[in-house]
Parts: C-alpha cells; structure tokens; sequence
C-alpha cells in the first residue's frame, strides 16, 4: 500500500503550526502549535486526534524554527506517528505569496526556494518565515516530496482589467506592483463546498465568498474560477479588518507624512496593526463589540456599523462582476460564527435576493448549511474552512501525479 499520510506545516515568523492528515479516508491523526519561538518561554501544544487522546502542551524555550519542528516530530513520534514514518507520503507547506507565475501547488526544488525568496519584498512578514520553515522541513526528511500550496494561487486566475492597478504599466511591472489576493486556499475550498452544498458542481455556480476572521477577504467566484478578490498587493486592501484599515484613500499616506510627520514605517504600523476594528473602537473581538454595543457603546456601534457598510460594498460589487450569483457564503472565525454579521451584511439586499431565515441564522452547526430561508433566489450560507485539508489534498493529487 502506497503511503497516504501528509503533514501540513503553517510557518509563521514565531510560531508554526502543523497537522497531519491521512488521506485514504480524510481523517486527522495529530495537530499541535509551536509558539513564541526564539523568545525565553515558548509554548509546544500537541493533540493526539487520533488516539482521542488528551492535549499535551508543555513550556520551555524553543529557540529556532529547527527546534520547532524537532519538538514537533518528538510529539509525533510519541503518537507512533513518527516523521520517520513509511506512511509519511510528503509534506504540504502555505506559502502566502506565490506572485504571478505560481498558479497552482508545485513540488519544492531550489528553482522555486529561489522565486519566493525573490517574492519577500512583496511578502516581507510572511515568505521569509514560510521559507525557514520549508528549509527546516527539507533538512530534516530530504527524501521526502516537500510541496508548496500559495495563498495567491487561486487569484491568478483574474483577468488582467481585475488584477492591474490603474498607474504606469512600466512602473508596475517592474516593481511587481498589481493585486494578488490572499486567503486563496480558503476561497478556494469554501467556493468548491458551497457547490456541494447547493448540489451542483463548482463550475455551474457563482459564489461570493466572505472570508472574515482578523484578517478579511471577499472574492467572486465565477464556475470555480476567481475572478476578483478584495485584498491586492498586500493583504492590506479591501474590508475593515480586525487591525487593518482596508480599502484608504492613498493620499492619507501622504497627508500623514506631510502634516503628521510620520515616517514610512509608523503609517504601515499605524494602517496594519492600530487600525480596522481596533483602530476604532479598541476591540477586535467581535463578541465583545456586540457585548458593548448591546451596553450602549456608541464607538463599538460606529465600528459595527462601518465594518458592515463596507461588506455591503462588496456583496454589490461583486453581485455586479458576477451578473448572476447562486449563494453568498460565510466562513472563518466571524463569518461561522457572529450570526448579527451575516444578518447585519445582508438587511436591506431583499431586492437582490438575499435575506436570512432569523432561525436557521442563529442556529449553531458544525457543517456546512444553509440560512436562507426556503426557497430563496439566492442561497446564503455557512461554511466552515478548513485550509489545512486543502493543502493536504492539493499535496497528495501533486504527488500521486508524481509517483
């Protein structure tokens, strides 16, 4: 029997993330996170899935990456689940930025290290941490196929009148300036369950995709292609996020650095980190804001009340792009759960044939399902993520074609 087992790892600039699935029936057999890595109390945290054990974490300094995924394959292998594991058939990585050229999951040689090293000054937070860890990765099971699934990879498909910026073609092709879009992976599995759920195939369908966690994203999905996305260059752009200032006038840049005197460096803090949700209210805890609101906080109600305005954008919009759409669909940590969002972003859009049913909206279930009321003209749902799966399941079908 060929082996079936892939490991996903997640690295991010102080922590990874990882779980191992085996594919032959989907199940997860083992997930865990290593965090604050290089700082003196680090976090390893393990759950043994499919043993139903119980989760272990333990503290200590990790100093590196390598050390990371040491303390990793140490909780494995305690499982009987071992890196060294014949059923190992390959490691799965995110990778955030793959630029233009990576369209689809490609197995890691130096050709491709190369690219997204070259992809860090557009990814300055993120590749350079997804390449520690696929080196770790690679030092440690050399034989192994180590495969590279992008969160841009899903976008590439836009057309050009989506993904260019409107300035000097020049000037933007030579600094690799046009929109990429993020959270690819989770647009990508989300659009594909929707279909399911609706009980047609991807390519019969449109579907508006709302990706709301911390970060945020909404994408138009045309017969399972992407044809526009909200975040661009960087995962900047687009809704109210929950730090992150979403779509801005650019010339705000220039008025702080004029009459603010602030540098460069302070307006990327200031739009990335202190701005969004917590930027106008203190909160990016959206069970909070609704606590506060329900108190009578009037700036939790503005944050609310322009985190949803901005949603409304963007159904319209891409309602516009798509000309027919079969379901609006909620996922990730606000959008599965903060039933008043989904209400909120869609009162007022009966005439386009969107309404939630009250009762199935504030039902809580842990698969996909449906809110609309019956018989609706267009299907809103709820969809949980699961990017982890996706990038397992892109890895095997890549590695089974290599075989």
């Amino acid at each position: 029997m060929s082996p079936s087992r892939v490991l996903v790892l997640n690295s991010g600039s102080s922590s990874v993330k990882y779980q191992l699935l085996d594919m032959r029936d989907g199940s997860r057999l083992a997930s865990g996170l290593v965090e604050r890595i290089g700082e003196r109390t680090s976090l390893v945290r393990h759950v043994p899935l499919a043993a139903g054990g119980e989760a272990r974490e333990r503290t200590g300094q990790v100093a590196d990456h390598a050390a990371a995924l040491k303390a990793m394959a140490e909780e494995l292998t305690a499982d009987g689940l071992g890196l060294d594991s014949p059923e190992l058939a390959a490691i799965g990585h995110r990778v955030v930025h793959g630029g233009k050229h990576f369209t689809e999951p490609t197995v890691i040689d130096e050709r491709v290290l190369a690219e997204i090293e070259r992809l860090i000054p557009v990814a300055p937070l993120h590749n350079p941490a997804n390449l520690t860890g696929i080196r770790t990765a690679m030092a440690l099971r050399p034989d192994l196929p180590q495969v590279a699934v992008f969160d841009t990879a899903f976008h590439t498909t836009m057309p050009e009148s989506a993904a260019r910026y409107a300035i000097d073609v020049e000037t933007a092709d030579a600094h690799r300036i046009r929109r990429y879009g993020f959270h690819g992976t989770s647009h990508a599995y989300v659009s594909r369950e929707t279909a399911r759920l609706l009980g047609k195939a991807p390519e019969e369908v449109n579907v508006i995709v709302l990706h709301l966690g911390n970060g945020a994203s909404a994408s138009a999905v045309r017969g399972g292609r992407c044809v526009d996305t909200s975040m661009g260059l960087t995962p900047l752009e687009g809704l109210v996020m929950g730090t992150r200032s979403g779509d801005m006038d650019p010339a705000v840049i220039f008025h702080l650095m004029r009459v603010g005197g602030m540098s460069a460096d302070e307006i990327d803090a200031l739009l990335n980190k202190r701005s969004g949700l917590v930027g106008l209210c203190g909160d990016n805890d959206m069970r909070e804001i609704r606590r506060r609101i329900d108190a009578g906080d009037e700036r939790a109600k503005l944050a609310f009340d322009l985190y949803i305005h901005r949603l409304k954008k963007y159904i319209g919009a891409y309602y516009a792009v798509l000309g027919r759409v079969d379901a609006v669909v909620f996922t990730a940590g606000v959008g599965e759960n903060a039933a008043p969002v989904r209400e909120a972003a869609v009162a007022g859009l009966e005439g386009m044939g969107l309404a939630v049913d009250a009762g199935r909206n504030a039902g809580r279930g842990g698969g996909p399902r449906l809110i609309s009321p019956e018989g609706a003209r267009v299907a809103v749902a709820v969809v949980p993520t699961d990017e982890e799966r996706e990038i397992a399941q892109q890895t095997y079908a890549l590695v089974g074609k290599h075989n």
